[in-house]
């Protein structure tokens, strides 16, 4: 007859597993750490998850983390925006992700007016200016185009401006949270260029969103003919509003700010428009007074993700092997290596790349290392397939000046004190 005793159960349970543990400390193949399990009650009694039923499978039609995972979410700060929220910026939680694709409810978010909410119905896309036959586009007939999916980063220029004078804040979410992501499924805009045909004489392309701070941007012509794409999905969905439903422009490798949102008009010209968001912002004020217009390019940049502020190592014992982990990326190319230092950059080792390396992408690298409860200045240096290689602070002060709030990819070092206490640090010559 079948046993539906539940204590019965858990007693049988407990012999046969402190059974298996004798016989495999027997043979020499537990930790002291994992001997304590046998005496673990969340190991000898039956769960209380394991003992009733879980919820039916359509109480959620679109899928919801775990409810303990409540803690991972984008978060804001008033000194990031403009009072209201409405001109702000949601900080990636990067110390919290795997692998290196960004959740679309995690994907760190960038808004000049609030989250447009567009009727796809209604949207269009225009396309004029130096062309032979002007386009308006409606979202199904954008669709029509031949797709492709691409995996690359998204990051704000002024990812790291929350230190560009000193550690203003003690985490990396907000440190590093202004980058994401995803893969991405769109058109190559060239094949819509193709179609309008280019008149002599074009060199850039005004993209502007429809939103109502009608942000528009600048780019050349030569990058639209190139990997530039309107993309309609993230991560096998539709965009998110706050990530420019229902199509967005993507520009691999450049500035999160150059990829426009709720796109609504492209249009082609023989000299740059000077819009407001390359004029009075997205400019660096160098040294000599000068702005720099028009750099692009996100610089090969790096930062350890484990440890960091957000997770420190106090839980950690002196002789515990464990992984350290962070992200490496460039807008110029593809990672090519990554080296991790100790003392805050006077000696350096190699880290592993572990995963896909991509062009213009995340990739993860990783070294294991035995604690040994002694403080470190933990730095990563990444490099990548163009010769460039991430300055130091000093370096980077010395070219840019500390005014500029963009493009700040210098080395990135974590104090982590005997206890396992990490904290963010500069280290200067």
């Amino acid at each position: 007859m079948k046993n539906n005793n539940i204590n019965e159960k858990t007693e049988s349970r407990r012999g046969f597993l402190k059974n298996i543990a004798a016989s495999v400390v027997a043979a020499g193949a537990l930790t002291p750490a994992a001997l304590s399990a046998k005496d673990d009650p969340a190991i000898i009694k039956e769960t209380e998850w394991g003992t009733k039923l879980g919820w039916p499978v359509d109480k959620y039609p679109y899928g919801l983390p775990s409810p303990y995972e409540h803690n991972v979410v984008r978060r804001t700060h008033k000194l990031l925006s403009s009072g209201d929220f409405y001109a702000s910026v949601a900080m990636c939680p990067i110390q919290d992700l795997n692998g290196i694709i960004t959740p679309n409810g995690l994907f760190f978010a960038r808004c000049h007016g609030g989250v447009a909410n567009v009727n796809p119905n209604e949207y269009r896309l225009m396309i004029h200016g130096l062309v032979e036959k002007p386009l308006v586009l409606t979202l199904d007939e954008l669709k029509r185009y031949p797709s492709e999916s691409v995996i690359h980063f998204i990051e704000c220029p002024a990812n790291g401006s929350t230190e560009w004078r000193a550690p203003q804040f003690n985490t990396l979410q907000f440190l590093k949270g202004m980058m994401s992501q995803a893969e991405w499924t769109g058109v190559r805009l060239k094949h819509i260029l193709k179609d309008v045909g280019i008149k002599k004489g074009a060199k850039w392309v005004l993209a502007e969103g429809s939103d109502n701070s009608h942000m528009g941007r600048t780019l050349p012509l030569e990058k639209m003919l190139d990997d530039a794409m309107l993309v309609w999905a993230q991560n096998g969905e539709a965009l998110r509003p706050e990530q420019g439903y229902p199509v967005r422009l993507l520009v691999p490798g450049w500035e999160g700010n150059l990829n426009v949102k709720w796109l609504r008009r492209l249009e082609i010209g023989d000299k740059p428009w000077h819009a407001k968001e390359e004029t009075s912002k997205y400019t660096m004020l160098t040294p000599s007074g000068k702005a720099i217009r028009f750099f692009w390019p996100m610089e090969v940049n790096s930062v350890i993700t484990n440890p960091c502020p957000d997770k420190p190592w106090t839980d950690l014992k002196k002789g515990d092997i464990v992984e350290i982990e962070g992200l490496a990326w460039s807008g110029e190319g593809t990672i090519k290596g990554v080296d991790i230092s100790f003392d805050g950059g006077k000696t350096w080792v190699e880290a592993n790349l572990k995963g896909l390396v991509l062009p213009k992408a995340w990739t993860r690298f990783s070294y294991m290392y035995k604690w040994e409860g002694k403080p470190i200045l933990l730095s990563s240096r990444a490099y990548d397939d163009a010769g460039y290689v991430q300055p130091t602070i000093d370096q980077e002060v010395k070219v840019m000046g500390v005014e500029a709030i963009y493009h700040r990819n210098a080395i990135v070092t974590w104090e982590v004190k005997a206890n396992g206490e990490v904290n963010n640090v500069q280290i200067r010559s």
